[in-house]
């Protein structure tokens, strides 16, 4: 029997709960469909790492990796409108009333409680990312991923070096060396 209603609902839940945007979704991607056995944590954090290398928003390219890994093309239309119908919806309807309603201390009280959620759901999701990437099977460190991420952290914050070509080199890093 097709899960893909299920994997609709999944994604709908996902795109109607995810506020932040970016990696903020990723903790409900994770609960979600981890949760539900459409893939495992591992293949989670690599859909992390395709989503944030390709162009497009994060959500929709987590979607449609998902939906594409489960049931091919039309998965990844199921997922990928998921994913998208309560952003449409709800940005159609917060376009009308926003600019009217934007100073309003209600507003602001509101996005004011919502800010550090956002903050701990990204602190979450780069605690999950960290541990799937810098230990392997069995608990030993994983030491080249560790420094690679030290060097690439340091770029940065030191560097104009900008996130399209750090993950293009590693990438190829990867490619090269990482077998």
């Amino acid at each position: 029997m097709s899960r893909l209603p299920e994997l609709f609902l999944l994604c709908l839940r996902v795109g109607l709960f995810t506020f932040g945007g970016g990696l903020a979704i990723v903790p409900l991607i994770q609960q979600n469909l981890v949760g539900a056995g459409f893939m495992t944590a591992r293949e989670s954090v690599d859909m992390i790492a395709i989503s944030q290398m390709t162009p497009g928003p994060f959500a929709i390219n987590a979607a449609t990796f998902a939906g594409t890994k489960l049931a091919g093309i039309p998965g990844a239309l199921i997922a990928t409108l998921g994913m998208v119908l309560p952003s449409v919806l709800i940005a159609l309807l917060v376009a009308k009333f926003f600019f009217s309603a934007y100073k309003s201390q209600g507003v602001q009280s509101t996005l004011s409680g919502i800010r550090p959620v956002v903050l701990a759901l990204i602190a979450g999701a780069g605690l999950t990312v960290a541990r799937e990437t810098f230990f392997l099977t069995g608990g030993s460190v994983d030491l080249p991923a560790i420094l690679l991420a030290a060097l690439v952290f340091a770029l940065l914050r030191c560097t104009k070096a900008g996130p399209v070509w750090l993950l293009t080199a590693c990438g190829l890093l990867g490619a090269l060396f990482l077998r």
